[in-house]
């Protein structure tokens, strides 16, 4: 499986700007720039798309491994928040933390707790990172 995506710049980087399209579609010529990123332009940025993808990588692992052990969600809503911070190299992504919220009728903590780990380092996007994942999860009853 080959996913791609394209981005397009125009200009310098604090004042120029930029499109982003994926081949599904799904983004469009989708404007970027530095006040998309840096202040609250109408736009996305590079770390709200890997927030995106890190929530969704994580919660579809997490439905797969609840699966695994017999259990399944009524819902699992995952947040995803990432730091990008400057450093004294440059600009870096210093973490990303999950915070879970989930519904799994018949779980026990234990199986959930197990089925949360198992998906916090066996997905995709996790194993992509070279920072910091942090995690907090609730079971609901």
């Amino acid at each position: 499986m080959i996913r791609k995506a394209k981005a397009v710049w125009r200009g310098t980087g604090r004042d120029g700007g930029g499109d982003l399209s994926t081949d599904s579609g799904v983004l469009s010529n989708t404007p970027y720039s530095f006040k998309t990123r840096f202040e609250n332009e109408k736009g996305t940025n590079p770390e709200e798309l890997i927030a995106a993808a890190h929530a969704g990588c994580f919660t579809m692992a997490l439905s797969a491994q609840l699966g695994e052990a017999g259990l399944t969600a009524d819902s699992l809503e995952t947040v995803c928040t990432i730091t990008f911070e400057k450093l004294p190299d440059g600009w870096a992504i210093t973490e990303s933390h999950l915070e879970l919220k989930a519904k799994v009728p018949g779980a026990s903590q234990e199986a959930f707790d197990k089925a949360v780990q198992n998906a916090k380092t066996g997905c995709p996007v996790s194993k992509l990172y070279k920072t910091n994942i942090t995690l907090s999860s609730t079971l609901e009853k």
